[in-house]
C-alpha cells in the first residue's frame, strides 16, 4: 500500500507522486543543447526526487548517460579542497554503480595520484571519453559545499566545459536551495574568486522548481481515494490548497495527518474540518522542514525581510534585492500583489515560533474566557489583555527578537494562550500592508463564531492611524461578511503617555458597523 511521504525521494512504487517531470519544463531541451544550468528551490520541494527520477529515464532511454549525485558528503571539508572533491567523487561512484556496467566511470584508485584541484576534471573527462553516450550529470547538494572545495568544484567544471561532449560531460545541472549567485555566501571575504561576480559563469539558465497547482494537489489526493476508498470532498482538497499554496512536502505532511491521524477509518470521507485539524497538528509538531524553516528567522539577511511584514511596514531602503531573493529561495516569502509570507501554515509558525517562550511564560490569570454558552468572552479577553500589558509591556517588548512587530507579536502569543486547543486563528499581513488582521474562528455548540481584530502600530512621526484602520479593518470585515470587528492600536511613539494613562477600550459605529477601538 503506498502512502504520503514526508521524508526523502518519492519512490513510485511506495508513495503517491505526481510526474517528476512535469515540473522540469524545458529541460531536456537544455540537455539536448549542451548546456550547463542551475536549479534552485526550496527544501524539501522534490528536487531530489525530480532529478533522479530524470536521470533514470534518460538513462532508459538509451540516448544518454545519466546520473545523479549529490555533493552532502563533501561539507565537513570546509576549505579542504582535497577532502572535499574526493568526498563528492565517491559518492558519484557510488550512485554511478546503478548504471549498466558498460556505462559505468572508471573506478576512482586509477585516477590516483592526481590531486583535488584537479581530480573532479580528470574523473568526469575520463568517464565521457569511456562511455558510449554523452554523458549528463546533475550535482544535487552543491551549496553544502564551502569556501576554496566550492570554488575548485566550480573553477574544474568550467575548465572542462570547452572540451564537451566528447571529452566532458555533455550537460551538467547544479542542484541546491540557492540561485549560483549566492554561493557567494558561502565564500569567506578573503577567498580567491573566479574573477567574476558570478562564480560560475558558463551557466545558460537558472531555473526553479514550481510548486503544485490546485488540480496536482486534487490529482495526488485522488491517488489515495483510488487506492483505498477513501475520499477527499472538493472544499477538503481546495482548503488543502489554499493552506499550503502547493509547497510539496507540506502538501504530502498534511494529507499523512488526515489518513493517518485525524481520521484513520477509510470509510469516512475526508472534510475541510478534517485538513484544518491536520494544519494544527502539522504547526504544534514542527517537524523537520518546519523547524528547519524557523530557525532561519534569527538570521540578519531573514530577519531584514521577515520583520517588515510581520509589522506590516515597507522595507528599509538598506534591504537589498539580494536579500529578498535569498528569503524568496529558502521558500519563506512569495511576491504576489507585494512580498507576503509564502502559505498560510508558514503565516501561522512564524509568529508561533516568534513567541513560544513568550506563549509559554505568559501570566495568564485564572478567569473563564469561555461563556455557559460556550463563546468567546471577548470583553473579557480584551479587558485581561490590557491589564496584562499595563503591568508588562515593558518586559516582554524588550525580550522580543522582532522590535518592529513585537507589539503585536507579544498580542497574538496572548491569544494563542487563550484559544490554543479549542480555535483557530487566521492571520493575514504583508510588507507594506500597515496593519495585522486576524480572524479568530471559535466553534461551540451552536456552530463556529468568527471573530476579525485588526492591529497597528502608531509610530513617530506619524498621525493617529484611527482613521486609517477604521477603512482597512472595514474591507477586512467586507471580506469576511462579518458586521463587526476590534481594532487595537498600540502607541509605539517615544512621546506617548505613560502605558495606564493611554489604555483604553471603547466602542464606535463605522459604516453601519460596530468597531470595538482598544487602545494600547
Amino acid at each position: 500500500m503506498r502512502f504520503f511521504n514526508t521524508a526523502g525521494p518519492c519512490d513510485p512504487s511506495r508513495h503517491y507522486m505526481l510526474p517528476p517531470e512535469r515540473r522540469l519544463a524545458g529541460v531536456r531541451d537544455l540537455i539536448d543543447r549542451q548546456y550547463y544550468f542551475v536549479l534552485h528551490a526550496p527544501r524539501q520541494t522534490g528536487k531530489t526526487t525530480c532529478f533522479a527520477a530524470l536521470a533514470h529515464t534518460l538513462t532508459a532511454e538509451g540516448r544518454y548517460t545519466a546520473l545523479h549525485a549529490t555533493c552532502e558528503k563533501g561539507q565537513p571539508a570546509g576549505g579542504d579542497i582535497d577532502r572535499g572533491v574526493r568526498a563528492v567523487l565517491r559518492d558519484l561512484a557510488r550512485a554511478a554503480k546503478s548504471l549498466p556496467a558498460e556505462l559505468r566511470p572508471a573506478p576512482l584508485e586509477e585516477l590516483a595520484g592526481i590531486e583535488g584541484e584537479s581530480l573532479l576534471d580528470a574523473y568526469l573527462a575520463a568517464w565521457s571519453e569511456r562511455s558510449p553516450r554523452p554523458v549528463v550529470l546533475f550535482l544535487d547538494e552543491i551549496d553544502a559545499l564551502y569556501d576554496e572545495t566550492l570554488l575548485s568544484v566550480l573553477r574544474q567544471l568550467r575548465a572542462g566545459y570547452p572540451h564537451r561532449p566528447q571529452r566532458f560531460p555533455q550537460s551538467i545541472a547544479l542542484i541546491g536551495l540557492r540561485d549560483v549567485r549566492d554561493y557567494r555566501i558561502h565564500l569567506r571575504p578573503e577567498t580567491e574568486s573566479l574573477g567574476t561576480s558570478s562564480p560560475f559563469n558558463i551557466k545558460v539558465e537558472s531555473l526553479t522548481l514550481r510548486n503544485f497547482v490546485a488540480a496536482e494537489v486534487a490529482e495526488l489526493y485522488d491517488q489515495h481515494t483510488s487506492e483505498t476508498g477513501q475520499a477527499f470532498t472538493a472544499e477538503a482538497k481546495d482548503l488543502a490548497w489554499e493552506l499550503t499554496r502547493g509547497q510539496p512536502w507540506l502538501v504530502n505532511a498534511l494529507a499523512l495527518q488526515v489518513v493517518e491521524t485525524v481520521l484513520p477509518d477509510r470509510a469516512q470521507t475526508i472534510e475541510p474540518r478534517h485538513v484544518d485539524r491536520a494544519k494544527e497538528i502539522l504547526i504544534e509538531r514542527r517537524d523537520t522542514h518546519l523547524d528547519s524553516l524557523v530557525d532561519r528567522l534569527r538570521e540578519p539577511r531573514v530577519r531584514r525581510v521577515i520583520e517588515p511584514i510581520l509589522a506590516g511596514e515597507m522595507l528599509s531602503p538598506d534591504v537589498l534585492d539580494d536579500d529578498i531573493q535569498f528569503v524568496e529561495d529558502l521558500g519563506l516569502v512569495a511576491r504576489s500583489a507585494g512580498l507576503e509570507i509564502a502559505n498560510p501554515i508558514y503565516r501561522e509558525i512564524i509568529p508561533r515560533a516568534l513567541t513560544n517562550v513568550v506563549q509559554r511564560s505568559l501570566p495568564l490569570p485564572q478567569v473563564a474566557f469561555v461563556a455557559p454558552d460556550g463563546k468567546l468572552r471577548r470583553d473579557v479577553l480584551l479587558d485581561e489583555f490590557r491589564t496584562f500589558w499595563c503591568q508588562h509591556a515593558e518586559f516582554f517588548l524588550e525580550r522580543q527578537p522582532y522590535t518592529e512587530a513585537a507589539a503585536q507579536l507579544v498580542f497574538m502569543a496572548y491569544l494563542q494562550r487563550v484559544v490554543n486547543g479549542g480555535g483557530f486563528i487566521d492571520r493575514e499581513y504583508a510588507v507594506g500592508s500597515g496593519r495585522i488582521d486576524l480572524c479568530v474562528r471559535w466553534p461551540f455548540p451552536g456552530g463556529v463564531e468568527r471573530w476579525a481584530l485588526e492591529l497597528k502600530v502608531w509610530r513617530k512621526g506619524r498621525p493617529d492611524p484611527l482613521p486609517e484602520g477604521l477603512e482597512q479593518l472595514s474591507t477586512y470585515l467586507d471580506r469576511l461578511g462579518l458586521a463587526e470587528g476590534t481594532l487595537i492600536l498600540f502607541d509605539g511613539r517615544p512621546e506617548s503617555p505613560p502605558l495606564p494613562e493611554r489604555c483604553s477600550r471603547g466602542e464606535l459605529e463605522h459604516q453601519g458597523r460596530r468597531i470595538g477601538v482598544v487602545r494600547l
